[in-house]
């Protein structure tokens, strides 16, 4: 037989020592590094030189111990530049890179009427609920205008604010006409009772001077 410690033997010893080093599965370790982390198991760097140590923690307190130590490292994201999303955004705000070669969708598609149909609704209606709520405009002229604007009459802010001046100025010259042949009618109804009450005197002042007679 061969002697103890013979060098042949030796490097026996030290290849299968090295095979037995790489062989050491860290998957346990890197699951729990990424739950420790609170990242994904690609973002979790162990130590290759701590490979011994790193596969002796089997518990997610170990973990955190080698997470102090710096022996587990949570990896820094990958940099993904916006700036030339930005400057692409900021030409296209400005209306270029738009035209019919970059068009996709119809123009249905693009900005649909329904939406431009529903904005302009919102914002009219929004406007006649502000003008209800500052008193400008009474509930029965609110509900006039509503139904106006949902039949399509007014087709911006400026057109149904026009509208309610021209509404409400109207009605107040027919208040001021309708007061004005109110008060003709009192006065002359007042006049008319006068009238009869004067007839009604010399009616009586006649009979009385008769019956002096």
């Amino acid at each position: 037989g061969r002697e103890k410690g013979s060098g042949s033997d030796f490097v026996v010893k030290t290849t299968a020592t090295t095979a037995t080093v790489a062989m050491v599965s860290l998957k346990l370790q890197k699951r729990l590094a990424a739950e420790v982390l609170k990242c994904g198991k690609r973002k979790v760097w162990l130590d290759p030189n701590e490979v011994n140590e790193i596969s002796m923690a089997n518990s997610r307190q170990n973990i955190r111990k080698l997470v102090k130590d710096g022996f587990v490292i949570k990896k820094p994201e990958n940099i993904h530049s916006r700036s030339r999303a930005r400057v692409a955004a900021a030409a296209k705000a400005k209306g270029r890179h738009t035209g019919y070669g970059k068009r996709r969708g119809t123009r249905e598609a693009r900005l649909p009427t329904s939406l431009l149909w529903m904005r302009r609704m919102r914002v009219l209606r929004r406007m006649l609920r502000k003008y209800r709520d500052a008193k400008k405009i009474d509930k029965h002229m609110y509900h006039e205008l509503y139904l106006k604007v949902k039949g399509n009459v007014y087709k911006n802010k400026r057109v149904l604010m026009e509208s309610i001046h021209k509404e409400k100025a109207e009605r107040l010259r027919e208040k001021a006409i309708a007061e004005q042949f109110d008060a003709r009618r009192t006065k002359n109804k007042a006049a008319r009772l006068r009238k009869l009450e004067r007839r009604e005197e010399r009616l009586a002042q006649g009979l009385n001077f008769e019956q002096k007679k």
